[in-house]
């Protein structure tokens, strides 16, 4: 890469930061009203994508687990807002797979996905460190999550399974599994091929009809996502709720309690968390039988292509229709030509982070040129730049030297980029 390029990119990379800072007091910019449903008993979730008001609606119920299609990932979903739940079976290992008993179920404690975190699957939340990762161990040899674990799974249909994560071959990126009857009838083996769906969060799997189900929309065209999902509540019991989650690439600030009209979004820092958004923004009123939306709340939402949004809700029917209203309005264009957004998907993990980064590069279009990877201060000054191969798509990236806080990761290639925000604890 030239040194004329180079600084061309890193002009670029030093715009979109200034438009992250944004103007404080500018006057308010009108909300653009919006609609989305549910449908009723909420029986879909529905994608929606800032930029254009696009939704793109799905079925809650016909996936049981889901699979990160990220090579450097090990997080598995349970369908939890469709009522599946986990175990961890607490007699054996996976020698056990064939005397498998459900004695003392319900004394067993219930695995749920993590809230906030994407990366943090029901399958997971055992974990200890790595290369522990709950379901399995990480051989370093061969680079393959080993299962050590076995599990009883409650089906979005009600029926129980038992449950085998075999492996997770991350050089092919597919991962291996086991299910039965609890009596051991039925048995199935299912291979899932993520790098079939690299363009996409999440892969599903139902365990009845023994089909992979591609439920989700492509990962760029969408920012938040209305569903049902298990959260917790102030005294620390899993309870469903209705509500948002945001795209893994996706960045939220929520400011309560508030002004209506409250326009300040740069004061408080950047959530990559899941659930910022969450559900607590309405209310259930036992006077007027309706839900209430918290007028004193406000979000702010930098997407997928890291423009920032304005976002206030404003009406929510509840299980009868699904139907929520809320309004936007675009606060900050980030200026990055859409041609160069679209030409590189860059997933970290993880994020946050204590010394490494793994970088997952996915071309939407062939790289010649090496890749160059630059790490910026939220100023857009540039702290290190390191050059890899172009047909390199994994890296780690040692960050043990950086103090604590954000930072930003551009990884480039010829004339297109993509921009990234981590933080480094």
């Amino acid at each position: 890469m030239s040194r004329i390029m180079k600084r061309n990119l890193l002009s670029i990379a030093s715009g979109i930061v200034l438009m992250f800072i944004g103007t404080t007091g500018a006057a308010q910019i009108p909300m653009l009203p919006q609609t989305v449903s549910m449908g009723p008993g909420y029986a879909n979730e529905v994608y929606y994508q800032f930029s254009t008001g696009n939704t793109t609606t799905a079925a809650r119920n016909t996936w049981d687990i889901s699979f990160r299609t990220m090579i450097m990932s090990s997080s598995i979903l349970i369908n939890d807002g469709s009522s599946t739940v986990l175990w961890s079976y607490p007699y054996a290992d996976t020698s056990g797979w064939a005397t498998l008993d459900t004695f003392g179920l319900s004394t067993w404690t219930p695995m749920y996905n993590d809230p906030t975190d994407w990366e943090n699957g029901a399958f997971s939340r055992y974990a200890t460190a790595h290369p522990d990762y709950g379901w399995g161990i990480y051989n370093m040899a061969t680079h393959v999550l080993v299962g050590d674990s076995l599990f009883v799974i409650q089906l979005v249909d009600g029926t129980f399974k038992k449950l085998w994560i075999i492996e997770k071959n991350s050089p092919t990126n597919t991962y291996i599994f086991r299910y039965a009857n609890l009596d051991g009838s039925d048995p199935q083996e299912a291979v899932v091929d993520c790098g079939e769906y690299l363009d996409k969060d999440f892969v599903g799997f139902n365990m009845q009809t023994n089909m992979v189900v591609d439920y989700q929309p492509v990962s760029t065209s969408w920012d938040i996502l209305f569903t049902k999902y298990m959260s917790v509540q102030p005294n620390g019991d899993p309870y469903p709720v209705t509500g948002v989650l945001t795209n893994p690439v996706a960045v939220t600030k929520k400011y309560y309690p508030v002004t209506p009209d409250y326009n300040d979004w740069e004061v408080a820092p950047w959530d990559s968390t899941r659930s910022n958004i969450g559900w607590d923004w309405k209310t259930f009123s036992m006077t007027s039988m309706t839900y209430v939306v918290n007028d004193s709340m406000v979000f702010y939402v930098q997407d997928t292509a890291t423009d920032v949004y304005r976002l206030k809700f404003t009406g929510f029917e509840g299980t009868s229709t699904g139907n929520i209203d809320f309004g936007k309005a675009k606060v900050s264009p980030t200026g990055i030509s859409d041609q160069k957004q679209s030409d590189i998907r860059v997933n970290l993990f993880p994020n946050p982070a204590t010394d490494f980064i793994q970088i997952d590069i996915v071309a939407l279009k062939p790289l010649n040129e090496n890749i160059t990877i630059s790490l910026l201060d939220l100023t857009g000054r540039s702290i290190r730049t390191e050059q890899f191969p172009f047909g390199q798509s994994h890296i780690t990236l040692n960050i043990q030297s950086l103090s604590p806080g954000a930072y930003l990761l551009m990884v480039s290639s010829g004339n297109t980029l993509s921009l990234n925000k981590f933080i480094k604890q």
